[in-house]
């Protein structure tokens, strides 16, 4: 089985119900963090899951929202555990580049916590950092991980990732619009988690900047035809702009419905849906 917690269901725009982009994948006992928005770590408290529980961090892209408290999520995992504990980050080229340049931020602080704690004197953070394309991830884990090629232009490059693990199949598809590889990474799969916008509410908005957010988003619809071809069972959908109230969504769960005959999931930060080993079927 895997289980999808919905860390963090919002977007660029501040919400006091949402926090930023972030999708925790569990099972066989590890656990994997897609993307680290804004409030990332309170989240993860919330779902009971430690920093130090963290198997891998994986990056779908490099857009702000989407990484946002990474730097948080690499010094919690530094201070929290009291061995070298590396973390492994992945992401599209581009990444390590980032990484980088975050640790080299928190160089300051560094220095202070080496300073004070003789049990950190071994040195900064230890971060491993696997850039990725296209095809399988070797993370050593039970579940086993590969990413394909998405289409979030003019960002680029951006990737999907699927986890796969006794018969359960999950894919996390990151901001994109349908595209061939995301496709291809989720066929034969169970669940979709795909980020969505309401297009057709944003296009009303006066603003070139609010309606440029349209050409590089999938709508409701959009994710739900992209499930549809691949045949997943389930489409779990996050990422509301503009921000869906709590409790709510039963309009972006019809207009997906119109295009998707499968079982539709959305909900509010710390939603969870469990994927189990069933038998797929070809594409509906």
């Amino acid at each position: 089985m895997l289980t999808i917690t919905l860390l963090g269901t919002g977007s660029p725009i501040p919400d006091p119900h949402r926090a930023g982009p972030a999708t925790l994948i569990s099972g066989a006992g590890e656990h994997y963090l897609v993307d680290a928005g804004r409030g990332v770590m309170m989240r993860l408290a919330a779902a009971g899951v430690g920093v130090g529980d963290l198997t891998a961090v994986l990056l779908t892209h490099l857009h702000s929202d989407h990484l946002t408290d990474l730097n948080d999520v690499i010094t919690s995992r530094w201070v929290m555990t009291f061995e070298p504990s590396p973390l492994t980050i992945v992401g599209p080229v581009g990444t390590r580049e980032v990484v980088d340049h975050i640790v080299a931020a928190l160089g300051p602080d560094i220095g202070y916590r080496i300073d004070h704690h003789d049990d950190l004197a071994y040195g900064f953070p230890p971060v491993s950092v696997i850039e990725v394309d296209d095809g399988a991830i070797d993370l050593g884990g039970a579940v086993e991980v590969a990413c394909a090629p998405t289409d979030h232009r003019p960002v680029h490059p951006t990737v999907g990732f699927r986890f796969d693990q006794a018969g359960a199949s999950v894919v996390t598809a990151g901001d994109t619009v349908p595209c061939d590889g995301l496709d291809r990474l989720c066929a034969g799969a169970q669940a979709l988690v795909h980020t969505v916008i309401r297009k057709d509410v944003i296009g009303t908005i006066p603003l070139e900047r609010m309606k440029d957010i349209r050409d590089y988003h999938s709508s409701p619809e959009e994710a739900a035809r992209t499930a549809q071809r691949a045949g997943v069972a389930t489409l779990v959908m996050t990422h509301y702009v503009p921000a869906i109230p709590p409790g709510g969504g039963e309009d972006w769960k019809a207009l997906a419905a119109a295009h998707f005959d499968g079982a539709i999931e959305l909900g509010d930060d710390l939603h969870r849906v469990e994927v189990h080993a069933t038998a797929v079927s070809g594409a509906r």
